[in-house]
């Protein structure tokens, strides 16, 4: 048996599923992101009935960060500087308690999303493909052939400086930056700017569309300059304001349409700019793709206690 685990700010999905069909959950749950002791309990709750002999084949994991990914590292399967309250130096392995000699393959929560909709889900058919979350944080996975960009390290394009808004004075809600992509453009950030949730707008949608938009946009235009994917698939709760998405592909169009003449980007039919097909299971999917491939390849780092 292979286990997938998406640890979230907001919720962990973990699922189980048989290595020779990844792509078919055996099992899966749901859990609150509360404290570190609390969530990695119930993960190890959720686990241990579905251990064959007390052990996993091998164990994917996806995991919000920053988190030190390297398996050469002496601190891998760390969460390192999040601003997650109580979770800054959190050892998610050892937390785990897997039995010893279990591989295991670790990217961040948004890689592993990008993982989950290349193989079965709105990326299916390319070889390059970019996530890009935006919703409590920001974030972008990087999938290139097939793989993850690295395993060495992993983007934080969510702290991106980007030219404001001319009608943008707000100072942003980035505690290490202030007006960074994140401080101006994440859910808390249109809370904060707004007085309200972005669901909840009202008559000030429209105004929060054209910032949130002029400044996603940038966002985009930077994963397409940079690492010229042929799709990027775009999630996140921010994302789900009515015409959020719309008013993105526009800004985009504007913004590199002179550079980058015959891109598909220009044509809103091209399927460039997508929305995601798993929902909730992008994450836990690729996070079961990793464990996949670990246990057929060997992994980037077998457990000794």
């Amino acid at each position: 048996m292979i286990a997938g685990i998406e640890t979230g700010g907001t919720k962990v999905i973990c699922a189980v599923a048989d290595p020779r069909d990844p792509g078919t959950l055996v099992d899966h749950a749901r859990i609150d992101t509360t404290t570190p002791e609390r969530t990695l309990g119930a993960i190890r709750g959720f686990l241990a009935p579905h251990a064959v002999e007390g052990r996993f084949d091998a164990v994917g994991i996806a995991s919000f960060g920053p988190v030190d990914v390297d398996a050469a590292s002496p601190r891998f399967g760390w969460i390192t500087s999040t601003p997650k309250p109580g979770w800054r130096d959190t050892d998610l392995i050892t937390h785990l308690a897997l039995a010893p000699g279990t591989p295991v393959r670790l990217v961040t929560d948004v890689t592993g999303a990008a993982l989950g909709e290349h193989r079965f889900g709105a990326g299916r058919g390319v070889d390059d493909v970019a996530y890009v979350t935006v919703g409590t944080g920001i974030g972008v996975g990087i999938v290139v052939n097939g793989a993850p960009f690295t395993l060495r390290s992993h983007p934080e394009l969510g702290h991106l400086v980007i030219r404001r808004h001319p009608r943008d004075s707000f100072a942003g809600v980035c505690p290490f930056h202030g007006d960074c992509l994140e401080g101006l453009a994440s859910g808390p950030s249109i809370e904060a700017r707004w007085g309200r949730p972005g669901m909840d707008l009202g008559s000030l949608r429209e105004d929060a569309v054209a910032l949130s938009s002029y400044y996603i946009a940038q966002l985009l235009a930077t994963v397409t300059y940079a690492a010229a994917p042929q799709r990027i698939v775009v999630g996140g709760g921010v994302l789900k304001t009515p015409g959020l998405l719309d008013a993105v592909r526009e800004q985009l169009a504007k913004l590199v349409g002179g550079a980058l003449a015959g891109h598909p980007l220009l044509d809103r039919g091209s399927g460039y700019v997508v929305r995601p097909e798993l929902g909730d299971e992008s994450g836990v999917r690729g996070a079961l793709s990793l464990a996949g491939d670990a246990r057929s390849r060997g992994a980037a780092l077998a457990l000794t206690g």
